[in-house]
């Protein structure tokens, strides 16, 4: 880190290469590279990392882990997109092509078009859903299930404790399942439990 800081190119290389992919995988779990959106998160993700650099510098250690300012750095940055996003007035929540648009309905000619339009909507609808969550919660479900990090990373990163993590996943899984059974066809909730 203080290679890094002290701006070791090969150092940097290195913390790059550590935190590129989690930065990439948080950009699109968060923003679900939207079709015709501003930037997609590739190039969030890269934004995030031109800012994680700019900040390293000032980066001091404070017994929390280095992963944990590069998630506030990304969070600041993704807010920043969605603001502008709001502004550009397009909806990106879902991306119904190019190479990140789920690669084997798109390799499927006899299915793609369907199958474009049903997970199009379908990503609406789990964006709209995650929308409704509390920030915290929404927080945690990317984190926890959208990035598989363990609770007690995302405890650090939130500046809480495993258990809090733990409990507001499980409400907003609750909550997000409650809305699945409340949708027309939706799945019955004691059946789910079972």
């Amino acid at each position: 880190m203080a290679a890094a800081q002290a701006g070791d190119p090969v150092a940097v290389a290195r913390l790059l290469a550590e935190v590129r992919p989690v930065v990439l995988r948080y950009s699109r779990a968060r923003l679900r590279d939207g079709a015709g959106g501003a930037s997609s998160a590739d190039d969030v993700a890269q934004e995030v990392c031109l800012a994680v650099l700019t900040a390293l510098p000032g980066y001091r250690d404070r017994g929390r882990p280095f992963l944990a300012f590069v998630h506030r750095v990304a969070r600041n940055v993704v807010t920043d997109v969605v603001r502008r996003r709001g502004r550009d007035r397009i909806d990106p929540r879902v991306r119904t092509d190019g190479p990140d648009a789920l690669p084997q309905l798109a390799a499927d000619p006899a299915h793609a078009p369907e199958s474009r339009v049903l997970v199009a909507e379908l990503g609406r609808e789990l964006g709209d859903w995650l929308a409704r969550l509390p920030a915290v919660q929404r927080e945690v479900v990317v984190l926890r299930v959208a990035l598989g990090l363990p609770a007690a990373d995302v405890a650090e990163m939130l500046g809480t404790t495993p258990g809090a993590v733990r409990v507001a996943q499980h409400r907003a899984i609750g909550r997000l399942r409650a809305t699945a059974a409340a949708r027309p066809g939706g799945p019955d909730p004691a059946a789910a439990r079972t």
